[in-house]
């Protein structure tokens, strides 16, 4: 493990592997840097691959108030540590994430965004926010799961039990930023800013609106182009993903 530090002081944790040109991994809901370590073995072969915890998360610091502005700044500190320049693959709300942060001017060189999600209502992060506040840590996991990503309830309370569900709810606090960041129109409405190439993935066998977004994404991105993988759902395969990945990465 590395650290690193974001502009407004907050310890940015993050792990390296491989040798290369630089990418960084920026994670979705739910996720803390070993998230990316299937994929950061497979990248490691041919790119230097960084996986950071997003703040509020594992290794890596907090701050009192959430602004997405901070963490568009934390991935700016990996790509500094990263030697001032690198490709960034986003998944998830990741994706939206390395969004903004490449219509921001940071030093992107190129853009893979995987399941970008479609905008949410901001009511979403104001209710995650009162649970959190009430100590209802799993009613906000709960609330996620089936509000936000769509989980029917009988498969939400199979959940309960599984061996997980503590490390979702130490991470619960996260979900505001998520759900801040998928309800942030603004992130869409600087689609035009992104100059870098971007290629926007989705899972063929995963939900239909994840291919949509994809779609969209790649019209409005200038240098955007989209693909969907067969057989890929939500979760990160690796072995069907990197063959779409590393041609990209290696542009």
């Amino acid at each position: 493990m590395k650290k690193t530090t974001s502009r407004d002081g907050t310890t940015i944790a993050f792990d390296q592997t491989g040798q290369g040109a630089p990418v960084i991994l920026v994670l979705g809901a739910f996720n803390d840097r070993t998230t990316g370590v299937p994929l950061a073995a497979y990248l490691a072969r041919r790119f230097t691959v960084l996986a950071y915890d997003r703040r509020g998360r594992g290794d890596s610091g907090d701050a009192a108030t959430y602004a997405i502005d901070r963490e568009v700044e934390d991935l700016d500190a990996v790509i500094q540590a990263a030697g001032g320049a690198a490709a960034v693959f986003g998944y998830s709300s990741g994706a939206l994430l390395a969004l903004a942060a490449a219509a921001r001017g940071l030093a992107i060189t190129r853009l893979a965004l995987y399941d970008a999600p479609p905008g949410q209502p901001a009511e979403h992060a104001q209710a995650l926010a009162s649970l959190v506040a009430a100590g209802r840590r799993g009613d906000a996991v709960e609330y996620f799961q089936r509000r936000m990503v769509g989980i029917p309830d009988e498969v939400v309370a199979q959940l309960r039990h599984a061996p997980f569900r503590p490390a979702l709810e130490a991470m619960a606090h996260t979900l505001v930023y998520d759900a801040t960041i998928v309800a942030d129109g603004r992130i869409t409405a600087a689609l035009a800013e992104v100059r870098q190439p971007a290629l926007a993935i989705a899972g063929g066998a995963g939900a239909p609106v994840m291919r949509q977004v994809a779609v969209t994404l790649a019209a409005q991105l200038p240098g955007g182009r989209a693909v969907t993988i067969e057989g890929a759902t939500h979760d990160i395969a690796p072995a069907l993903l990197v063959p779409v990945l590393e041609p990209f990465l290696d542009g």
